[in-house]
């Protein structure tokens, strides 16, 4: 069994390799290509195996990649940084102004999205007699609405939009993961028949409240901390460190107390990238802790997209399942098209949301590991084969396909005499 030092060792190379592969010969942004040849080589290695059975050349890495526990990986240990390194780089100001816009895609966009692709997967799977009951399929629906900020932030890097969709796009990626979450979390309770006096409308709008605004609250008063301390001094390493400090105890502190870790850092982050520069940060410690937080980002960012294209080594679908994700595909698309087209629809007369914004939007919604790791860590049942084909499959739709194409949908449907950049 290999230890975690190898393991770490073997991921980090692999990132390397394929990295400097990438930029050297291939036209594809850094995450997406990594993403392209781990699944293209985990599909050869599996190619081989099922040709030559007897030879087992993947073994190793079949082994290795078992010894990590992918949602315990990302839910508890890479999201934390990702979530707070994108918060750290978003423009507060500009974000405050697109706040309607980015609430209504973050909550109302995620919670109808959710129920139409809970009920358009679940007639899917009827369709080709997958087992699949209507709140299994719901807790589907919640776990890949939530348009992804680790591959949304990710792909943004490569692709020139206007300032207010590249803001809006941030927010609703950094802050609607947690309403995904506390949708799973929900839904399963019904799924799993676990129904009662957590269930009742009263119960669920409590556990809406608490997890939701105790992780912001938590996040303004652990960010208000550390701002002030690094107001007091000014020494880089002290307050490089305070930022590292500030993400681990957070997040801590927001699992222990039940509340939303992943709000409560995106809370923290948008305040330190606001206001630190601003008040806190002499240009030496801005050099270092944007430049730190720049550098954990890409580092995380690469092995999360080469442990999702290797993860095909170790999950295992069956035919139906495969057909069911399949058409899971448009389903998401379609529902992502509403969630965007009826907020623009309702705020026809305003300034609000534009009807000409509607289909980048659509294709803009991302998917990514977040919605894996739930996925993975979902409770043995029938469904879940299904549910796990299908999170994959529009994982690396939307990642691939969407992502690589996402600039040429901005030029042909964002810039125009009437729309400039910017």
């Amino acid at each position: 069994m290999l230890s975690i030092f190898e393991v770490s060792a073997l991921l980090l190379t692999l990132s390397a390799t394929l990295g400097w592969i990438n930029h050297k010969y291939l036209p594809m942004p850094h995450t997406i290509g990594l993403l392209v040849m781990s699944v293209t080589a985990s599909l050869i290695l599996v190619a081989i195996d099922a040709a030559v059975p007897e030879r087992h050349l993947f073994d190793a890495m079949t082994n290795a990649l078992s010894q990590i526990d992918f949602t315990a990986l990302v839910m508890d240990g890479m999201l934390a940084f990702l979530l707070f390194a994108g918060a750290l780089h978003v423009d507060l100001g500009r974000l405050r102004e697109r706040a309607v816009p980015v609430a209504i895609l973050a909550t109302f966009g995620t919670i109808v999205s959710a129920a139409i692709v809970g009920i358009g997967f679940w007639l899917a799977a009827r369709l080709f007699g997958q087992p699949m009951s209507l709140p299994w399929a719901l807790v589907f629906g919640a776990l890949i609405s939530p348009t992804d900020p680790v591959a949304v932030l990710a792909v943004l890097k490569n692709v020139e939009v206007p300032a207010t969709i590249e803001v809006e796009m941030q927010g609703e990626s950094l802050f609607n993961d947690g309403i995904g979450i506390v949708l799973v979390t929900i839904l399963l309770l019904f799924a799993t028949g676990d129904t009662g006096e957590r269930t009742t409308v009263s119960a669920i709008g409590e556990l809406l409240v608490v997890e939701a605004g105790g992780g912001l609250l938590l996040g303004v008063v652990t960010g208000f901390v550390a701002y002030s301390a690094m107001r007091l001094i000014d020494d880089y390493a002290v307050e490089v460190l305070i930022s590292l400090a500030l993400v681990t105890a957070t997040y801590a502190i927001a699992q222990r107390l039940h509340v939303s870790g992943p709000l409560a850092v995106v809370a923290a982050g948008l305040l330190i990238g606001y206001h630190g520069p601003r008040h806190a940060m002499s240009d030496r410690t801005q050099t270092y802790v944007f430049g730190l937080w720049t550098l954990i980002d890409e580092i995380l960012n690469s092995v999360l997209f080469l442990l999702i294209g290797l993860e095909v080594l170790v999950l295992q679908f069956d035919g139906t399942a495969m057909m069911v994700a399949a058409i899971s595909i448009p389903i998401i698309l379609l529902a992502r098209l509403f969630a965007v087209w009826f907020p623009a629809l309702v705020f026809t007369f305003s300034e609000l949301i534009s009807y000409r914004n509607v289909p980048f939007l659509t294709w803009a919604g991302i998917r990514g590991g977040i919605s894996v790791a739930l996925a993975l860590a979902l409770p043995e049942s029938p469904a879940k084969s299904a549910i796990l084909a299908a999170t994959y499959a529009v994982v690396l739709f939307s990642i691939v396909v969407q992502g690589s194409t996402l600039g040429l949908v901005a030029r042909k449907t964002l810039f125009s005499k009437k729309t400039p950049p910017g």
